[in-house]
């Protein structure tokens, strides 16, 4: 699997629980999601990093 379906999947995973109780997203309009959505990018380039240095 190519890094960017890891990154992929690693971003909908985290996203989840975030999309499902606070009604958050991942394109954020104010101030208040910049912080998890920049956090979402993040965790899911450091998970997409380390599962592609598993092989």
């Amino acid at each position: 699997m190519k890094t960017i379906t890891y990154a992929t999947f690693a971003t909908l995973f985290l996203a989840a629980p975030a999309l499902a109780h606070s009604g958050a997203h991942l394109h954020p309009h104010g101030f208040e999601n910049l912080n998890m959505g920049l956090a979402l990018i993040a965790a899911a380039g450091a998970a997409a990093f380390l599962l592609a240095g598993r092989k």
